[in-house]
């Protein structure tokens, strides 16, 4: 049988992982593309089929950054807008959200699409589906020429009040597919159904702006490696057919970061771990996020300062990877970040950046420069990393915030650890989560290297770095399993001590489950092996937000209160309890299992290397990872080097094998003041 193949682009790499029939993994990292990603991908996919001696894939997974990247860097397709009369101003508008309530002087962000090409058309449809005012026909005929005369790419459609009545929608949609057949269009009734029209008209601005780029992007990957064999990972943990990520793009705003974070949670499982904090840091970004025993979903994330009111792993991104920039302000402080080095040229030890200009400093630069980093293991010695080019860019940096060298070199450590160790607070203490009682989940290129640090600031007592850390995202591709979501807006209020019931509730949740059902029988799902859940979103009345509880839960009222409860230390028992949503979610299998142990290496003693401390230069040992045999027990400070990461293990420090591959990381001093 023909392998499944996963790949991962990343901001430096792009990682490749083939799983063959009998469960046996080969791995392959490789610079990206930044210029054209695609290319990257297709040389990885037909680099390691050469390497297994295989014609092609059975299947191709893979997770993208270019949606990601076309709204954070304003280079996505041009899109018209088209809504309501009167309600032109919808996206500009936007929330009164104030990221810094002392600021005297607040810029207000750019909408996805602009105010000149937004389109209003006359029509108005009433909260309970109710037409105010029909459809004009005069408006749905000259439709197409206002857009065409727009010269724009993609349309997103999002009317006033249409997840109760879509048909305004619909016609609108029919007339631009026949008249403008060429035009990508976005109709809210299709993507988000639900109330809100600020956050329902901005994810679908969004999938409108990034679906030009997406679109010929996942043709040129279809065109490579087949459409049939093509899956995209999605934001919400699973994989989608090609066709849909092309029409409907902003489901894959989390592509990359939310492989890592499921193949985290199937391995920590596996090492017998299943509340975990995953710290994943990679060459331009640092993600993390928290699994009290399973994936966290959100529909309230976004990427930027731009809500997608999509299914989505909770998961919070900084600006702090191994490339990332470090540099000196106006005030003489040092920074790192979010600026990054990326693929091209990458950090000065890759000996890439120009040779007219000084060197520019990154966190992997410091590594090397204190030792934590051995120039000739990198990639498992495949890349030999330039360690005066290094010592050349630290200096500069040390000069322009008069410290010595090596101190400047820890300086940059300590600054980006300060910025994960926020962003772990974050998703955990700031939402009431003892973060001691979790696991730290290591991975990404860099996060071996600071797990321990983020640790002990955290308090956390034990860290898991898994098998393949550098690649973990792709092997988290390799085990998603395809899923479908959907929802639909249902407005319904409960009397006070009444159960969750109501005709208009059952039909969209029957609805939703025949389409989750359709969508895994396209995928040739057996009954047997697929999971689907349903979901309620309540709130009491006056609420402006509400909470989703399990529609099949014995009470699900009385497990809304419960959980409002906990979050909020409070109840109402005297208000009526509102049905806003229904939801369902769809899984079938994994697409693989877990990687095997990793194949062990002959013993070989371990060699004695510099690494430079606080106090001075320290000889460390330093071995292959490869060499570990499950079970065995060695105590820090310590350098383990493998292909796609390096693990540090300082004292006060112990690592243990675990039976499945992964390494169990535990501290046997208390943390130093």
């Amino acid at each position: 049988m023909h392998p499944l193949i996963a790949v991962d682009t990343g901001g430096t790499f792009t990682d490749v992982i083939l799983v063959r029939s009998d469960g046996a993994w080969r791995t392959h990292k490789l610079l990206s593309t930044p210029d054209d990603p695609a290319r990257a991908v297709l040389l990885g996919v037909q680099a390691i089929l050469d390497a297994e001696g295989a014609p092609r894939a059975r299947r191709v997974v893979h997770g993208s950054t270019v949606a990601t990247n076309a709204l954070l860097e304003g280079k996505g397709g041009d899109a018209a807008f088209i809504t309501t009369a009167g309600f032109e101003d919808t996206l500009a508008i936007a929330r009164q959200h104030r990221p810094d309530l002392y600021a005297l002087h607040v810029a207000a962000h750019p909408p996805p699409i602009p105010a000149q090409r937004t389109l209003g058309v006359r029509e108005r449809v009433a909260f309970d589906g109710s037409v105010l005012a029909p459809l004009d026909p005069d408006d749905l005929r000259e439709l197409p020429a206002r857009v065409a005369a727009l010269g724009v790419q993609a349309v997103a459609i999002s009317l006033l009040h249409s997840y109760a009545n879509p048909d305004h929608e619909r016609a609108l949609a029919a007339r631009l597919r026949e008249a403008l057949p060429g035009l990508h269009i976005t109709a809210s009734v299709d993507l988000l159904p639900e109330l809100r029209e600020y956050e329902r008209g901005v994810t679908c601005a969004v999938n409108a702006v990034v679906a030009p780029r997406m679109d010929a992007y996942l043709q040129r990957l279809a065109e490579g490696v087949g459409e049939e064999a093509l899956r995209v990972m999605g934001s919400s943990g699973g994989l989608l057919r090609v066709q849909d990520a092309r029409a409907f793009p902003a489901h894959t705003v989390l592509s990359g970061p939310a492989g890592g974070v499921v193949g985290a949670l199937a391995l920590a499982r596996a090492a017998g771990l299943d509340r975990i904090v995953t710290f994943d840091m990679g060459g331009t970004s640092t993600d993390v996020a928290l699994c009290d025993g399973g994936l966290s979903l959100t529909v309230e994330g976004g990427v930027g300062h731009l809500p997608v009111r999509l299914p989505l792993l909770d998961i919070h991104t900084v600006g702090a990877g191994g490339g990332s920039l470090a540099w000196v302000d106006g005030g003489g402080a040092l920074r790192v970040g979010p600026a990054s080095a990326g693929a091209d040229p990458g950090p000065a030890c890759y000996g890439r950046q120009p040779a007219d200009q000084p060197p520019r400093a990154t966190v992997t630069d410091a590594h090397v420069v204190l030792g934590h980093l051995r120039p000739e293991a990198f990639l498992g010695g495949g890349m030999t990393l330039d360690r005066d080019a290094s010592l050349r860019a630290l200096q500069g940096l040390a000069d322009a915030a008069d410290l010595p060298l090596l101190d400047a070199a820890r300086g940059v450590l300590r600054v980006v650890e300060a910025a994960m160790t926020r962003a772990v607070k974050v998703i955990s203490v700031e939402r009431g989560y003892d973060v001691r009682r979790f696991a730290l989940v290591a991975f990404g290129g860099a996060g071996a290297l600071h797990a321990c640090a983020l640790a002990d600031a955290l308090g956390m007592a034990a860290v898991f770095i898994p098998p393949h850390p550098g690649l973990l995202s792709a092997v988290g591709m390799a085990l998603a399993p395809p899923v479908f979501t959907a929802s639909r807006a249902v407005m319904l209020r409960l009397a006070p001590g009444a159960p969750l019931q109501g005709a208009a509730l059952e039909d969209a949740l029957q609805a939703l489950t025949a389409q989750a059902r359709a969508a895994l029988d396209a995928e040739g799902v057996p009954d047997d092996a697929r999971r689907v859940t349903r979901a309620v979103d309540l709130r009491f009345a006056g609420q402006s937000f509400e909470l989703s509880v399990d529609a099949d839960a014995p009470d699900p009222v009385a497990a809304f209160r419960q959980r409002h409860r906990d979050l909020y230390g409070t109840d109402h028992p005297d208000r009526p309890v509102e049905v806003v949503a229904a939801r369902v979610r769809a899984e079938g299998p994994p697409g693989a299992t877990p990687p095997p142990f990793p194949p062990q290496d002959a013993p070989t003693p371990a060699r004695v290397v510099e690494v430079y401390g606080p106090e001075g230069p320290q000889i460390w040992a330093c071995l292959p990872r490869a060499v570990l045999a499950a079970g065995e027990r060695r105590p820090g400070p310590l350098l383990l080097t493998e292909y796609s990461s390096t693990v540090l293990v300082p004292g006060g420090w112990a690592v243990e094998v675990h039976a499945q591959g992964g390494l169990i990381l535990r501290r046997t001093a208390p943390v130093q003041p």
